[in-house]
């Protein structure tokens, strides 16, 4: 574990014992400057007490998208302030473990859907399924769009960030997920459209050997034609100068490539 953490103790109706909730624990260094369109790097140690009661800020995309996605799909009877920024490499933890007991429940992580393009952890609330099914759930975020899965297809932007930020969410979950009651030994990954189809990636992967021990993945698979794009070059002088992604002499030696956006 990096530090302690605060969190908060929520009752669900007709549930006697609370669930613990975590929000917003950093799983890796924000990606900015030097570490946009590189892999994961692991979190900074803290030695306060972080305070983990209020929601992290989604990654980047479309916000009018994004917040009607949020809407469309979220399973919460209350709104929540959305917010969105580069820096986004967090995760969500719901547990109705008495940590007093140490206990080790079953964990189920949650990958979100939004066609790699919109969403994020908290859209998704926790905590009915961890207190109906007694699991300790983690619902976390990965970087989306051009931030996540831009490749060029050589050493420049190799791609694929968003599938290497959740390998690292799974490492921390490896790492430190028994600090809240779950047992890193019986780990399931899910998710729905995008997140399915980030799962079937995560059990072809060899990266993610020993990081989980079952799979779920809803209406998504690796091979969706709608997620592989063709053709980087319009969006990449679009966004390049902003992002400080290549230089103009990189940019020129990719135009005759025409590499697959998500390609793995």
């Amino acid at each position: 574990m990096h530090g302690k953490v605060l969190g908060k103790f929520i009752n669900l109706q007709g549930f006697a014992q609370p669930v613990a909730v975590f929000l917003g624990i950093p799983f890796a260094k924000p990606p900015l400057g030097p570490l946009r369109f590189t892999p994961p790097q692991p979190a900074e140690p803290w030695s306060f007490v972080k305070n983990a009661t209020s929601y992290p800020p989604m990654c980047s995309q479309d916000p009018t998208a994004g917040q009607f996605l949020s809407e469309l799909c979220t399973n919460r009877k209350e709104d929540i302030p959305l917010k969105f920024s580069e820096d986004c490499l967090y995760l969500n933890i719901y547990t109705p473990a008495d940590l007093a007991k140490k206990s080790r429940l079953p964990v189920m992580v949650w990958i979100h859907g939004g066609a790699l393009l919109l969403g994020g952890a908290s859209t998704y609330d926790g905590l009915p399924l961890a207190a109906h099914e007694n699991v300790v759930v983690v619902t976390i975020q990965y970087r989306l769009g051009i931030w996540g899965f831009f490749s060029t297809g050589d050493e420049h932007s190799r791609g694929n960030w968003g599938h290497l930020d959740q390998l690292a969410a799974l490492r921390w979950v490896q790492d430190n997920i028994a600090s809240f009651g779950g047992n890193p030994g019986s780990v399931t990954i899910f998710g729905q459209s995008a997140g399915g189809e980030s799962v079937s990636v995560l059990v072809f992967s060899p990266l993610s050997k020993n990081l989980f021990h079952r799979a779920i993945s809803e209406s998504g698979v690796a091979l969706t034609p709608g997620l592989v794009e063709k053709g980087n070059i319009k969006p990449l002088a679009e966004v390049g100068p902003p992002l400080e992604v290549p230089t103009l002499l990189a940019l020129c030696s990719l135009i005759h490539r025409g590499h697959s956006c998500c390609g793995f």
